[in-house]
């Protein structure tokens, strides 16, 4: 089942309005989940349950928000920031992520702002289409 951008988009608008509460308009592709649309930790997994049922796809929480996993891993996090190593390992798990301006401050507590509209639509995209 091959979608367009646009298609995936509006689907992912759709979940993320019905998931937090959010209106439409808020919605838009540089939002961040939590800065922006006011999620919760909790709700990434209704997020999660959401978007698997819409796209009828498997969607492991730790491929679309692996944070958790990076910020418990000391080798990973120095100084409240991701170390070398931690970058890697955070790019390697998100390449649907723009990592520019993270890279430039890696700062564990700028983390949440990769989680962005734009974000899940790349991830939807990939897993559907194979971009």
């Amino acid at each position: 089942m091959t979608m367009s951008r646009d298609e995936i988009f509006q689907k992912v608008q759709e979940v993320l309005v019905d998931a937090l509460g959010a209106d439409e308009e808020e919605v838009t592709a540089d939002a961040t989940l939590m800065g922006d649309l006011g999620a919760e930790s909790i709700d990434f997994l209704d997020i999660v349950f959401r978007l698997e049922k819409a796209f009828g796809i498997k969607v492991p929480r730790e491929e679309l928000f692996p944070a958790e996993s990076l910020l418990n891993n000391p080798e990973l996090v120095s100084n409240g920031k991701l170390t070398a190593q931690g970058l890697a390992e955070l790019r390697a798990s998100v390449p649907h992520t723009d990592l520019t301006e993270f890279e430039k401050n890696p700062d564990i507590n700028k983390l949440a702002n990769l989680f962005t509209v734009n974000a899940i639509v790349n991830y939807i995209d990939g897993k559907i289409n194979g971009a």
